[in-house]
Formats: structure tokens, C-alpha cells, sequence
């Protein structure tokens, strides 16, 4: 060794350390990427979780024939990782915006990540073992075959000079603790292995994905993982090798590396071209706020859509035929003080602030992102009437859940409330469509108030809109189904993404709830509407009840009962 063994298993340790948390933020990668653009993050990290771990095993019992090369191994093994780890956000980006699915790509690539994950910890077993044979008069310690973190591992026996073997002991008598302890390495290792994933675990919500997002963040990942395992067989492990492949390990990084330093070069490229084979050619502004991806295509004098995370959000063609049936049944009568529950576009808050009589409305949005967009971008302005300008209108940036627990005093009761929230089928906004949730909203309303649902489209995901009536009555409110129909736009990205597809939303699944049953109306101090009527807000009314299920039961944050 070139250095002392202490030192050596050091740096032994210190890659087990650099590979866990580079491999945690693989997985992590896939199942952030994988729910953004299929949907249902529940679904995707049970997919992604549970085929690694399979795989890891498979990698595990594979990693047995490279033993007698372990070094080699190793570093191939560490180049590869980082080839397929590191290329894996690219990929899977790409397979959904040209070929307009991920689901196959996924689990290919949580297979190959597995298997490659599962088969380090056998390889590193030998190598630091090997480590143990340069301590004088310790044992030679025989190889032990690791599972995956957290598996259980095999005891090991130590091998004597003259080939005898002796369970846990040195060729000397000894136990073994000088070099010769297989189960002490074991559980050094593993101690690496899982504070590794630790720092892995962190530094990809708090850093790589806000800092450098998903696409170079998986990059860099790799970089790091690719010159942490080849570093550490060229030059400690060199004597090992032979020229052959000592040339064949430097050959097949430095390929790595300059693939992913050119694939972080056009990362940029890549990702405007692929959002314009998913969004078109109109793409105008895109952020990465820290809650969400931000798109809005269109011009700013002309027709405009803005998306989500890939979900479309607000479209100009449509938007006031689903804001004006989501906001005036919910105005008929006292709307003095109104809150707005998500809604940051402004759109909700424009049609209530038409209202001469309305003093206060507090919109509480968890991105500032969209409002400050809402405020500046000239297009949505110009959607919303610059309603952020008005100064009865009061945003608060947090979570709507949390708002609601610690709701300030002076500002309650709430006349009207109006839950301009995602699609209850997105899984991180399951908790604002639970029993809980509405039952807070329902303390904040005055007496004679009333609170409407944005409840999901009904003809697409109709168990979605029948689960939110049933936990709403399961709250103690009385409702009032309606739908609202005409939507002309027909692009639907993430789990619904193709314009045409049979699962696209066609309409809008609105619900009216009070203490006691509301009556659905218009109020007749309503402003002139383009598209809402009284005759249409009963047939929507028809409607929706022609096409009620059976059986749908509450949600409860305990009991979730949504999906896509």
C-alpha cells in the first residue's frame, strides 16, 4: 500500500461514504423526476424503492464472481454506476417529452441502479480486507460476502498462512482485531454506508435540487461518484492491477467524465428543446421556483397557457368559464371578507374583487413564485387585472394546512372560502382535500358561510371528485355537486399528457358547501359574466349528479383514498 493501512482503510471508508450518498441521490432523482412527469409520487417511490432493493440483492449475489478482481471490478463497477446514475434524469426527461412516456424507462433504470448499488458492498468487503494482510502478524482475512445496506451479511472466517480456517480467529490465536475482524469491518462499513446516505439524503432537497436542479444534479452526482471509486483503485489499489487494466480503468472514467461535463455544457440546450417537445414552440418564460416548475408559452398580447409542473393551470382561452363558476355560486350572499386558498395566478382573486362591497380577501399561496410572476409577468397581469395592486387584496406565503391551524384571530370569521387548489389526484396535495383540512376551513367561516371545493375534473378521474363530496359531508358541511363544461383547451402534461388522450380533463368538477345545504345561484349583485348563468349553473348541477358513484368514502390524512 502506499500509505499506512490505517490510513488506507480511511480512505476505503471515505469512498463507502461518497458512494452511499451518491447512490441515495440517485434514487431520490428518480423518484422526484419519475412524479413529476408520470404523477402519483405514492405509486412511483413504491416502483423506484422496491425494484432497487430487489435489484440490490441481484447485484449482491452477482458481485461474487468479481472477487478475485476486486479492485478492477470496483472501479468499473464505480464508472458504470456513475455512467447510468448520472445520465439516468437525462434520459428519462427525454423519453417523456419524445416519446410522451417514462414508466419502462424507469424501471430499467431502477434495476440497473440497483444492481450496481448491491454489488459495492461485496467488493469493498474484499478490498478492506485486503487492507487487514499488510498489518504484521495479523491474519489474513478471508473474503466476505456482503448484502446490500442493510441486509443481513454473512459471518466470515479468517484464513491461516498454511490454509487452515479458524471461525473468527487470527492464525496467531487472536480474535482477529487486527485486520482479521471481518465483522468489525462489516459494521465499519456499514456505519459509512449509511451516513453516507445520510449527507446523500440532504444535500439533494436542500442543495442539488435547488441549486443545480434535477438534470446537472444528477450529473455532478455522477461526476463525484465516477472520480471518487477510480481514484481510489488507481492509486491505492494500483499495485493490483495490471497494465492492461490499470489503461482500461483510466480509458473507460475518462470517458465518463467528458460525457458528463458535455452533457452539463448542454444541459441547457437539452432542456429548452425538450420542453419544447412537450410544451411546443411557444415556451416563454420557465422557472424552477423552490416548490415547483413554472412554464408559461404564448405571447403577451395573445392567447397564453401556464403550467405547474407540467399540469396546466391557467389557460387565457378558457380560464374565466372555470374562475366564474368557481368564485360567484360561492359570492351569493354575504361576502364581506373572503379567503382564497391557494389561487396565487389572481385569477379567483379578480372575480371577487369585482365585488365593490368585498373589504378584505387573504389569498394564502404556498409558492411566491407564482405571485411574484402574478405581479410582474405582463401576460398574467394582464389576465388577472393587476389584482395585486389592489389593497384589499392580502397575500400570505405558507402552506394552506399550516396557515389554517394558527389562522390570526383578528382576521376571522370568513364569509366566503375558496379552495383554488391542485387536483386532489397529485399526491402532495392529498393532505389539503382531507377530512382534517376541511374541517379547519369550516372553523374560519361565519355563520351562514360558505366554502367552495375545486374538486378535479369529474368525466376523467370521477372517483377523485366523489371521494372530495364524501369528505366534505364527512366534515360536517352540507354540499352541492356542480360541473363546469366548455374547456377549450385540450393539452394535459404529467400523468394526463397528451392533448386527445381519453383521461384529458374536458371539464371542471366544482363542489358548493355550507353548515346547512346551500342553494346554487348567482348573487344579484354579480358583475357582468361571460359565460355563467343561472340556468347553466343548475344544468351543471344536473349534470354532475347524473354521473355520481357509490361508495366513495372520506379521506383522512391517516387514510388517504386518492389516486390517479
Amino acid at each position: 500500500m502506499p500509505v499506512s493501512p490505517r490510513a488506507a482503510r480511511f480512505l476505503v471508508l471515505g469512498v463507502v461514504f461518497l458512494c452511499a450518498a451518491c447512490g441515495l441521490v440517485y434514487e431520490l432523482e428518480l423518484v422526484a423526476l419519475a412524479s413529476y412527469l408520470i404523477g402519483d409520487s405514492v405509486t412511483q417511490a413504491s416502483v423506484v424503492l422496491s425494484t432497487m432493493v430487489f435489484a440490490m440483492g441481484v447485484g449482491s449475489l452477482l458481485a461474487k464472481r468479481l472477487r478475485t478482481q476486486a479492485a478492477v471490478g470496483f472501479g468499473m463497477l464505480e464508472a458504470g454506476l456513475a455512467a447510468v446514475g448520472g445520465s439516468s434524469a437525462l434520459v428519462l426527461y427525454a423519453s417523456f417529452a419524445w416519446f410522451g412516456g417514462a414508466r419502462y424507462v424507469l424501471v430499467a433504470f431502477s434495476l440497473a441502479i440497483g444492481v450496481l448499488i448491491g454489488a459495492e458492498i461485496p467488493l469493498l468487503m474484499t478490498l478492506i480486507q485486503r487492507i487487514g494482510r499488510e498489518v504484521p502478524g495479523a491474519a489474513v482475512a478471508a473474503v466476505a460476502a456482503g448484502g446490500p445496506a442493510g441486509s443481513p451479511v454473512s459471518p466470515a472466517s479468517t484464513v491461516s498462512p498454511d490454509g487452515g480456517s479458524h471461525e473468527g480467529y487470527g492464525s496467531d490465536g487472536s480474535d482477529g482485531s487486527d485486520g482479521g475482524d471481518a465483522s468489525g469491518d462489516v459494521a465499519d462499513l456499514f456505519a459509512a454506508d449509511y451516513v453516507g446516505a445520510l449527507v446523500g439524503g440532504l444535500l439533494f432537497p436542500f442543495f442539488l435540487l435547488p441549486m443545480l436542479g434535477q438534470l446537472t444534479g444528477a450529473l455532478l452526482t455522477g461526476a463525484v461518484n465516477t472520480a471518487a471509486g477510480g481514484s481510489l483503485v488507481l492509486w491505492l489499489f494500483r499495485r493490483e492491477l495490471t497494465r492492461r487494466n490499470r489503461w482500461l480503468l483510466i480509458g473507460v472514467n475518462v470517458a465518463v467524465l467528458t460525457s458528463l461535463a458535455t452533457a452539463t455544457v448542454l444541459v441547457d440546450d437539452f432542456e429548452r428543446a425538450a420542453r419544447r417537445a412537450v410544451y411546443g414552440d411557444r415556451v416563454r418564460v420557465a422557472v424552477q421556483t423552490d416548490a415547483q416548475e413554472v412554464v408559461i408559452t404564448g405571447s403577451v398580447s395573445g392567447p397564453m397557457d401556464f403550467f405547474l409542473d407540467g399540469r396546466l393551470r391557467v389557460s387565457s382561452r378558457d380560464e374565466y368559464r372555470y374562475h366564474e363558476a368557481l368564485v360567484h355560486p360561492a359570492m351569493r350572499g354575504k361576502h364581506a371578507r373572503v379567503l382564497i386558498l391557494g389561487g396565487g395566478d389572481g385569477m379567483a382573486a379578480r372575480e371577487v374583487l369585482r365585488y365593490p362591497d368585498v373589504r378584505t380577501v387573504t389569498l394564502v399561496e404556498l409558492d411566491p413564485g407564482v405571485v411574484e410572476l402574478a405581479r410582474t409577468d405582463p401576460a398574467l397581469v394582464a389576465l388577472n387585472g393587476g389584482v395585486h395592486q389592489d389593497p384589499r387584496l392580502h397575500v400570505v406565503n405558507a402552506d394552506a394546512f399550516g396557515w389554517l391551524r394558527s389562522a390570526p384571530l383578528g382576521d376571522l370569521p370568513y364569509d366566503v372560502v375558496i379552495s383554488d387548489l391542485p387536483d386532489p389526484g397529485i399526491t402532495a396535495a392529498t393532505k389539503l382535500y382531507s377530512q382534517e383540512f376541511y374541517g379547519l376551513a369550516a372553523d374560519v367561516l361565519a355563520p351562514g358561510g360558505r366554502m367552495v371545493v375545486h374538486a378535479g375534473p369529474i368525466g376523467a378521474r370521477p372517483h377523485v371528485y366523489w371521494t372530495v363530496e364524501a369528505t366534505l359531508r364527512a366534515a360536517g358541511l352540507a354540499t352541492r355537486p356542480y360541473r363546469a363544461t366548455g374547456r377549450l383547451s385540450d393539452f394535459s402534461a404529467g400523468p394526463d399528457r397528451s392533448s386527445g388522450n381519453s383521461r384529458a380533463p374536458r371539464d371542471w368538477g366544482l363542489i358548493l358547501a355550507a353548515v346547512t345545504r346551500p342553494g346554487l345561484g348567482i348573487a344579484p349583485d354579480a358583475p357582468h359574466l361571460r359565460s355563467l348563468t343561472v340556468p347553466v349553473l343548475l344544468e351543471g348541477a344536473r349534470s354532475a349528479e347524473s354521473a355520481r358513484i357509490g361508495g366513495a368514502g372520506p379521506s383522512t390524512l391517516i387514510h388517504p383514498r386518492y389516486g390517479q
